[in-house]
C-alpha cells in the first residue's frame, strides 16, 4: 500500500513537471516570461480544472524556498552602480507610486467598507511592477540599454528594494490584528522597521561604490565544482535563518545575502551555480500561485475582479506616465517606461501570502489579490503588443487619438481582414478543385464501364471445358461412380509416347563412335 502511494506521488511530480515545461515553452514561443506559463500550469493542475494536484503541503514548503531564492537572486543581479546613477528619479517615482496607490485604496476602504489591512496591502500590490515581464519586453524591443530601459530598470530596482519594508509592515500589522493581539499599534515595531530600512540603505550606499568584497570559504570552494551550488544555498539560507532569529523576515535576510554575493568577486560564479536550483524552485512557487487560483470564485465575483483590474491598469498607466513626466523626462521616454511598469508584479503574491499567514487579510481577500495579479500577468502579451506599437508611434510624434488607434490597431485589423479574404478565396479554390476532380472521376468511371462492355461484346464466349467430365451411364441413368471418363484413358495412352524419343540418341551416337575409332 505504501509503495502504491509512493508511486502515485512520483507520478504526480512527473505530470507537474511535464505540464509546467509545456506551458513555459508555449509562453516563451509567444515571447513572454515562462512564469506566466507556470501560473497557467498551476491553474490546469489545480482543483478548478483537472484536479491532478491534491496535496499542497509539499508544494507549499518548496514554494517558500522559492520565495527565498527569488529574493536572493534578485539581490545578486541588482546593479547597484547603475542604480546609483539614476537613484533620484527611481526612488522618487517609487515613493509617489506607493503613496498614490495606497491613498486610492484607502478611498475605496471608505467607500466600500473594506478592511483597513486589505486596503493597505492592495496599495502595496498596485504600486509594484513585474521585473521579469518588463525586462523581457525591453530586451525584445532592444530598449534595455537606452534611456527608456535605464529609467525602467532603475524604478524596478527601487521597487524591489521597497518590497522588504513592505513585508515588515504587512507582518507587523497582521500581528496587531491577530486574535491574541490587542488590536492597537505596536510602537516597538517602529524601531525594527526603521532600523531594517536604514541598514539596507547603508549597505546599498557602501556596496555601490564599486569595491568588490571576498566571501568566506571562497578559496576553498573555488576548486570544487560540486560545492559551488551548495555554497550558494548555504549563504542564502544562513542569512535567512539569522534574520528570522532577529525577529525579521527570512526573505529580508535572503535579500541581504543576495546583495552581498552580488557585490563580491564570486558574483558570476554564484549566479551560474544557483540558476538551475533557482529555476526549479521558482517554477514551483509560481505553480503554487496557479493552484491557488479559484476559477469558480472568480466567476462568482467577476464584476469585482474585472473592475479592480481595469482600475489598476488605467490608474497605473496614468500614474506612471504622469510621475515620470513631472520629474522632467521626455514624453517618449515617460510614456514607454510608464507602459512597461503597468502590470502588477510577482512580489504581490508574496505580500498576499504574508498577509494571510499573519492574519491581516482573509483567504477570500487573498483570492481577490491573486486573481487580479494573475489577470494582469496573463494579459502581459497585450502590454507587449501595445508597447511595441507605441514605440513606433512615439518616434513618429503622433498627437491625435485617432492616429494612436490607427498606429496601434491598424496592422492587426489588416491582418484579420486579409485572413478572412484569404480564407474565403481559399475556400472557393478548394471547392472548384474538388468539383473538377469529381467530374474527372465520373468521366473515368464511365470510360471504364464502356470499355468493359465493348470487350464483352467483341470476345466470343469460351467453349465449355470437357476436362474431367462426369461419367454418364449409357442407359440414360445417373452417373456411375465406377466408370472412368474416356479422357482419362486417352491421357494414360499418351503418357508412354515420350519413351521412344529417349532411345533415338543412342542410335545416332553409334556411327559417330565408329568413325572416331577408324
Amino acid at each position: 500500500m505504501e509503495q502504491a502511494v509512493q508511486h502515485s506521488g512520483l507520478t504526480e511530480i512527473a505530470i507537474v513537471a511535464l505540464v509546467a515545461m509545456g506551458c513555459g515553452i508555449f509562453m516563451e514561443r509567444l515571447r513572454q516570461p515562462a512564469i506566466v506559463g507556470y501560473i497557467v500550469a498551476g491553474v490546469l493542475l489545480g482543483p478548478s480544472v483537472f484536479a491532478l494536484v491534491t496535496d499542497r503541503d509539499q508544494i507549499d514548503v518548496l514554494a517558500e524556498l522559492g520565495v527565498l531564492m527569488l529574493l536572493y537572486v534578485v539581490g545578486m543581479e541588482l546593479s547597484l552602480r547603475a542604480f546609483r546613477r539614476i537613484w533620484r528619479i527611481a526612488v522618487l517615482t517609487t515613493l509617489i507610486q506607493i503613496g498614490a496607490s495606497t491613498g486610492v485604496m484607502l478611498i475605496f476602504w471608505q467607500l466600500f467598507s473594506w478592511p483597513i489591512g486589505l486596503a493597505i496591502l492592495l496599495g502595496f500590490v498596485v504600486a509594484l511592477s513585474s521585473t521579469a515581464v518588463a525586462i523581457k519586453v525591453l530586451a525584445d524591443m532592444d530598449e534595455l540599454r537606452t534611456r527608456t530601459g535605464t529609467i525602467t530598470v532603475g524604478v524596478l530596482i527601487a521597487q524591489d528594494l521597497a518590497v522588504v519594508p513592505m513585508m515588515l509592515i504587512v507582518g507587523t500589522m497582521g500581528a496587531m490584528n491577530a486574535p491574541g493581539g490587542d488590536g492597537g499599534f505596536e510602537w516597538i515595531a517602529i524601531p525594527k522597521i526603521v532600523g531594517s530600512i536604514a541598514a539596507l540603505a547603508g549597505l546599498i550606499l557602501y556596496l555601490s561604490r564599486g569595491k568588490k568584497i571576498s566571501l568566506p570559504f571562497a578559496a576553498i570552494v573555488a576548486g570544487h565544482e560540486d560545492l559551488k551550488p551548495l555554497a550558494a544555498l548555504v549563504f542564502c539560507f544562513a542569512a535567512a535563518s539569522v534574520s528570522g532569529l532577529l525577529g525579521l523576515s527570512a526573505a529580508y535576510g535572503a535579500f541581504i545575502a543576495g546583495i552581498f554575493v552580488g557585490s563580491s568577486t564570486e558574483r558570476h560564479v554564484m549566479i551560474e551555480a544557483t540558476k538551475p536550483i533557482q529555476s526549479i524552485l521558482m517554477m514551483i512557487f509560481f505553480l503554487s500561485i496557479g493552484l491557488l487560483l479559484d476559477l469558480g470564485f472568480i466567476w462568482d465575483n467577476i464584476g469585482t475582479v474585472v473592475s479592480l483590474f481595469l482600475v489598476v491598469a488605467v490608474f497605473k498607466t496614468i500614474l506612471n506616465v504622469g510621475t515620470l513626466r513631472m520629474l522632467g523626462q521626455d514624453w517618449q521616454h515617460a510614456f514607454l517606461a510608464g507602459v512597461m511598469l503597468t502590470q502588477i508584479g510577482e512580489f504581490s503574491f508574496l505580500l498576499s501570502q504574508i498577509g494571510v499567514n499573519s492574519g491581516l487579510i482573509s483567504s477570500n481577500d487573498s483570492r481577490i489579490v491573486v486573481a487580479v495579479t494573475v489577470l494582469s500577468l496573463g494579459l502581459s502579451p497585450l502590454y507587449v503588443f501595445t508597447a511595441r506599437r507605441l514605440q513606433s508611434m512615439a518616434k513618429e510624434s503622433t498627437e491625435s487619438a485617432m492616429e494612436i488607434m490607427r498606429t496601434v490597431y491598424a496592422p492587426e485589423a489588416e491582418i484579420v481582414a486579409e485572413t478572412f479574404d484569404g480564407a474565403r478565396s481559399s475556400t472557393r479554390r478548394t471547392w472548384r478543385l474538388l468539383a473538377h476532380r469529381w467530374r474527372v472521376l465520373v468521366r473515368e468511371v464511365k470510360k471504364r464501364r464502356e470499355a468493359r462492355k465493348n470487350s464483352l461484346i467483341a470476345k466470343p464466349p469460351p467453349p465449355p471445358s470437357n476436362e474431367n467430365p462426369a461419367p454418364v451411364n449409357l442407359e440414360g441413368g445417373p452417373p456411375v461412380e465406377g466408370l472412368e471418363a474416356p479422357k482419362k484413358q486417352a491421357k494414360t495412352v499418351r503418357q508412354p509416347k515420350p519413351a521412344p524419343q529417349k532411345k533415338k540418341p543412342p542410335s545416332h551416337k553409334k556411327p559417330q563412335q565408329k568413325k572416331t575409332g577408324a
